[in-house]
This record gives structure tokens, sequence and C-alpha cells, in this order.
């Protein structure tokens, strides 16, 4: 069993209990003296090995006992991966963004992606825009902050996130020079122009993927291909799906099709 395991978000600052321990063959240690050890006895690398099992709430719930393993749980050396489930997770406070973080990952699975983010800003109702109003610029927030923080980032995946735009990404790239894998998938802003950033600032890269963004084309997939050959490129569906269009550029395409059928 792990030992990260046997510590709860309880904030217990027992490692051992302090009971009396006896081995085969031998008479009990009581006689000697109870043996009792101290979460805050461990020495600093002991405590970083063990809050590594630790999930980020009950990392902080545990760091809020004391203040020597407050300063354990903001060990840069502690978040070198980051794992987030939802947008709402990059409000909390039970994190910590530095040099050492190499992995970061916000995935987003949910209806609310599929129904109201991904969805034209000039379709959505009133209802919908309140909705996004509330999480649309979460996500590109933390990726600024993650731009100025985390220089040595080495992988990146962003999945679900329907209001992140292509600058975000080429700001990452321009930013995390050491970046080699670039993960996007459902992000329906994300156009050619990131691609574009791809072949200026992605010197590190070795793996892209843009999977389901509906507004990446042949021409732009095409282009980094050529421009990088070096590069493994993924697009899943992407350029196969119906791009968005603006709504003028819609009327200018009904009415050509009225004068087609018309004259037909």
């Amino acid at each position: 069993m792990y030992l990260g395991h046997i510590i709860r978000a309880t904030g217990s600052l027992l490692l051992l209990a302090s009971r009396p321990i006896t081995a085969t063959g031998t008479r009990p240690l009581s006689a000697l003296g109870q043996l009792t050890m101290h979460l805050s006895q461990l020495n600093r690398e002991c405590l970083l090995h063990l809050f590594s099992f630790l999930d980020k709430d009950s990392r902080r719930s545990l760091s809020l006992t004391c203040h020597q393993l407050r300063r354990v749980f903001l060990d840069p050396w502690l978040w070198n991966l980051l794992h987030f489930s939802s947008p709402c997770q990059l409000r909390r406070d039970n994190f910590v963004l530095g040099p050492s973080l190499r992995y970061l990952t916000v995935c987003w699975y949910s209806s609310r992606v599929l129904q109201v983010c991904n969805i034209e800003d000039w379709l959505k109702s009133s209802f919908q825009k309140d909705i996004c109003s509330k999480h649309e610029s979460l996500v590109s927030t933390f990726l600024a902050h993650v731009c100025h923080m985390c220089p040595n980032l080495l992988s990146l995946t962003l999945s679900g996130c329907g209001h992140i735009t292509d600058q975000d990404v080429i700001s990452m790239l321009q930013s995390c020079r050491k970046l080699r894998r670039l993960h996007l998938e459902n992000c329906v802003r994300i156009t050619d122009s990131s691609l574009e950033g791809v072949v200026a600032h992605g010197d590190s890269l070795e793996e892209v993927t843009v999977d389901f963004c509906r507004n990446i084309t042949q021409a732009g997939l095409l282009a980094v291909r050529e421009k990088r050959p070096g590069i493994q490129l993924s697009a899943e569906r992407s350029a196969d799906m119906i791009p968005d269009s603006k709504p003028e550029e819609r009327v200018v395409l009904r009415r050509t099709l009225q004068k087609v059928l018309q004259f037909s």
C-alpha cells in the first residue's frame, strides 16, 4: 500500500500509531518505550515523496496543518504535472505554477461544451451567452500565467476548451520554446492561424494534434507538412467538418445559390 493512501485530507499528523510493536520471538517494545513518529518529523525528501501520492485537494488540506507542510506544498518540484478536468478547477488555490511544470492538461468533457461553448457566438441565445460569460476567459487567463511562469513546459493538452483562441496557442508556443507535444481537441475557435504559429514558433515540437477542430482546413495542414515535415501531425475529422462562417458570408452564399437556381 502506498504511504499516500494512509494520509487523508483530514490533516492528521500521525504517520504511525502510538502502540507497542512486537516481533516474533521478542518482547514487546513497550518495555523499551513506545515508537511514535509524527509526520512533521520526516525530512523534506520523504515529505515530498509522500505528497506526490496525493491529489491537489488533499495536498492543500494537508498543507494547512503546519508551516513545514505548507513549505513542502509550495515546493516547485512537486508540481511537474497538472491535470484539470474542468475550467472551474483553475479557480482553486490547490496547485502551484512554476518552472518545474512539464506536463499540463485541461480536459473538459461535458454536454455544456457541445450544447453551448461550441456554438457560434452569433447563434447563441442570451441564456447561452450568459453561461459562457462565467467561464469563457478562464482557460485563456490561466494559459497567460503559464506563459510567464512555466518556460520548461514539454507537453500541453487542451480538450473541449471551446473559448481558447489562436492567440492563446501562439503565445504558448512563443513562451514555452521547449514544448514538444501540442494536443488540441474539440477547440472550435482554433483555425489555421494556430498552425501558422506551429510553423513559425514550434522549433522543438515533435507532435501536433488538432482533432475535431472544425475551423482547421486541409490547406493549413498541408502547409505544416510541407514546412515542418519532422512534426508528427494528426487531424482526425478536423478538415472534414463544416467550418464556421460569418453571417455576412452566409448571406452572400445564399444569394449566389438563389441566382443559380433562378437561371438554371
